[in-house]
């Protein structure tokens, strides 16, 4: 079983399709199992192709990841896509029913009823379910058209919930939201974050003070990392990014 720990060793990355253009340049970091790991830096600057090579859709160009000190490579690529949960800013639904949106992120078995109401739940969304008309078996409509953002977000959450994942993969996925659904979600996610390892992608700010550990990317670098206290502090990158969003 994935406990969860996850290191980058001197990963560096460019896309096939623009192989002069180097996304990452020596990309160093370990999140420990159960710890919070918050990405932030300007648009482009990286952030989101960490996420994808976690998950491997690619493979770095040069380093290593591994996870529990394996070299991702060597694992089993649907063990380890079981056991990472990702949500990102614009989530996929399916015009089917919500319960069907939920269990599409489990592939291997039959998810019963309890379960899917259960994460739910956690992604406080059950309560609103229940006054549809057709409850779980309600459509969704074309990509989520019946379901407000705030409510696409919570689903998706609830369908990465659904495999109990030991690495949860959060990507922008407030970005879209307004002021009541973000502080709606983020209580969601403080929740899932619970005894998971997380990486959490943000581009707003307010998302992340209480991570472990927020690391910024510069031009594909990680200039600076810490707290979001220590990082204030220091008045260099983080500091820039947080004042111009206040």
């Amino acid at each position: 079983t994935i406990k969860g720990k996850v290191q980058f060793t001197d990963v560096k990355f460019q896309y096939p399709s623009k192989p002069n253009e180097r996304v990452l340049q020596g990309i160093n970091f370990i999140v420990e199992p159960g710890k919070t790991l918050a990405i932030v830096g300007e648009s482009g600057c990286g952030k989101s192709t960490i996420v994808s090579l976690l998950e491997r859709f690619y493979d770095p160009s040069k380093g290593v990841i591994e996870v529990d000190n394996h070299d991702i490579r060597a694992i089993n690529l649907c063990h380890l896509r079981q056991n990472i949960g990702i949500v990102s800013q614009e989530p996929i639904l399916f015009n089917s029913s919500v319960k069907d949106n939920i269990a599409y992120g489990v592939v291997n078995r039959e998810v019963p009823m309890n379960e899917i109401i259960d994460v739910a739940k956690q992604a406080n969304i059950h309560n609103f379910i229940t006054t549809l008309a057709e409850g779980y078996n309600t459509l969704v409509g074309d990509n989520g058209s019946q379901l407000s953002n705030g409510q696409k977000q919570q689903v998706a959450i609830a369908r990465a919930l659904i495999r109990n994942p030991k690495i949860l993969l959060l990507d922008e996925v407030t970005t879209a939201l307004d002021t009541d659904s973000e502080a709606m979600v983020q209580g969601v996610i403080e929740a899932a974050r619970k005894d998971r390892t997380c990486i959490i992608i943000a581009h707003r700010l307010s998302s992340i003070q209480s991570a472990d550990s927020i690391a910024v990317i510069h031009n594909g670098k990680i200039v600076e990392q810490g707290n979001h206290e220590e990082l204030k502090a220091k008045k260099k990158y983080y500091y820039k990014l947080i004042t111009c969003q206040e």
